[in-house]
């Protein structure tokens, strides 16, 4: 009887210890959902860290948007610059052909020398730009004289349509007693350009011989000579 109480109390401390090898799977197995889910977790986590990077993406989306909007804006520049382009090729320069050209005397009594003011009205339909000096040669029965240049400083200025502008040429007197040099006409060339006009000379009938020193004869810039001189 000793016996099989022994062997019972042997069974029933195997059966303990099983049990007890069975909780401690269990509580393995139970420790090991954390660990599944830590890595649930860190897959969560890389669902967050999808998710940043889906956030990453919609930072890049936005980058992509704000340059897609600076290209929008700089397309809208360009647009900006394509339009000043335009209007820019609409102020383009004054062509011969745009413009009335005519010069009347304007000599006022007691001016040491003679002076004639050549008008440049602006018949084109559009705004034009205009500045330098125009090109001025006096026709005369010795030949051709070139204006020399007054060395006044240019500006540069938009001529309205239908508006005008002026510049001077200022020449001697001929104080000589002697025939002197007879003027027969006034030839205009407008500024950067090469086709000319020729005028009726306005002023004095006749120059003083030159020694062969240079012309006499000055022209101003455009825009140096007020309304009628």
């Amino acid at each position: 009887m000793r016996v099989h109480k022994l062997t019972f109390a042997a069974l029933a401390v195997a059966a303990g210890l099983s049990l007890t090898a069975c909780q401690n799977d269990d509580a393995d197995t139970g420790q090991s959902a954390p660990s599944s889910g830590a890595t649930a977790s860190s897959s969560g986590g890389g669902s967050d860290s999808g998710s940043s990077d889906q956030g990453g993406a919609k930072d890049s989306a936005g980058t992509s948007s704000a340059t897609n909007s600076g290209a929008t804006s700089s397309g809208g520049t360009g647009t900006a610059a394509g339009t000043g382009s335009h209007a820019n090729a609409k102020v383009g320069k004054c062509r011969t052909d745009e413009l009335e050209i005519t010069a009347k005397d304007n000599t006022i009594d007691g001016d040491p020398d003679g002076t004639v003011v050549v008008e440049l009205t602006n018949h084109s339909g559009r705004d034009c730009t205009i500045s330098g000096y125009a090109g001025v040669d006096l026709k005369t029965n010795a030949g051709s004289l070139s204006a020399k240049r007054t060395g006044q400083q240019a500006t540069s200025a938009v001529l309205k349509n239908g508006k005008s502008t002026y510049f001077p040429v200022n020449y001697p007197f001929n104080k000589s007693g002697g025939s002197g040099v007879r003027v027969t006409g006034l030839v205009v060339t407008p500024p950067d350009e090469t086709k000319s006009v020729t005028l009726n000379w306005p002023g004095a009938a006749t120059l003083p011989v030159t020694d062969g020193s240079g012309s006499p004869v000055k022209v101003g810039p455009v825009g140096s000579a007020g309304q009628g001189g």
